[in-house]
């Protein structure tokens, strides 16, 4: 596997990217994904969440901003992708610091997600584990959740991506650490969670979810590096894409 060959079929197959995310950061993950060559669409609605997710080419669950009705329509596309065969991205965002959201994130990860996304404090938090996390804001390094992130590697057969000074993409048998200078993601809101869809559009495209995150999260921190580099303004991030 090589990153130009994933990122050359992410351009050519322009994956549809079905995003339930939240409030805060909608517009700026669907600019990220029409950087990047994908097709971004966003929606909540109970009743066509499921209908869309089968659809899709890959589903995006951020769990940032729940609703009521939102995590309603988060379970109805979390089972239709399942039974579709659609590959999903779970986000547990500011899980183990809430309790709604936690107990949620633990219940709907039962759908096998083919990516769990999240920081150190989240990963260590989902999978039962104490952890120090505040809010969105992690306070444990990636290094203490890797055992963390590889028990829900294996119980779920997933991949699991922790952000942080390095990202480490695992499954139940590998890890790579992916070294960026991604600093410039922590001056801007919502850069993890459009990293979050811009994994589920690799997952669409290339049929090894590890090597797809490698890519994502390769091509995402230099695609930071690269914005950083052009201009000081932390609005000009999208220009770094590939």
């Amino acid at each position: 596997m090589t990153l130009p060959i994933v990122a050359q079929k992410y351009r050519q197959r322009s994956p549809l990217v079905f995003c339930l995310t939240n409030t805060v950061v909608t517009n700026f993950t669907a600019n990220v994904l029409l950087a990047s060559g994908a097709s971004p669409a966003m929606t909540n609605l109970p009743g066509e969440a499921g209908g869309f997710a089968a659809m899709a080419s890959a589903v995006l669950v951020n769990l940032g901003t729940p609703s009521t009705e939102q995590m309603v329509a988060m379970e109805e596309a979390v089972l239709s992708a399942s039974a579709a065969g659609t590959p999903w991205v779970l986000d547990p965002v500011a899980v183990g610091a809430l309790s709604v959201r936690t107990d949620f994130a633990r219940h709907i990860v039962q759908q096998r997600p083919a990516l769990i996304r999240g920081n150190a404090s989240e990963i260590l938090a989902l999978a039962g584990k104490d952890s120090s996390g505040r809010g969105v804001d992690a306070a444990d390094t990636v290094q203490a959740a890797l055992d963390a992130g590889r028990e829900l590697a294996k119980e779920h057969g997933c991949v699991v991506a922790i952000s942080g000074e390095a990202d480490a993409i695992i499954d139940a048998h590998r890890t790579v650490l992916v070294h960026t200078n991604g600093i410039g993601l922590t001056r801007i809101t919502g850069g993890g969670c459009a990293l979050g869809a811009f994994n589920a559009g690799m997952l669409a495209v290339h049929e090894d979810p590890f090597d797809a995150a490698i890519a994502a999260h390769g091509f995402y921190g230099l695609a930071a590096e690269k914005a950083l580099a052009a201009s000081s303004r932390s609005g000009e991030f999208c220009r770094g894409l590939p």
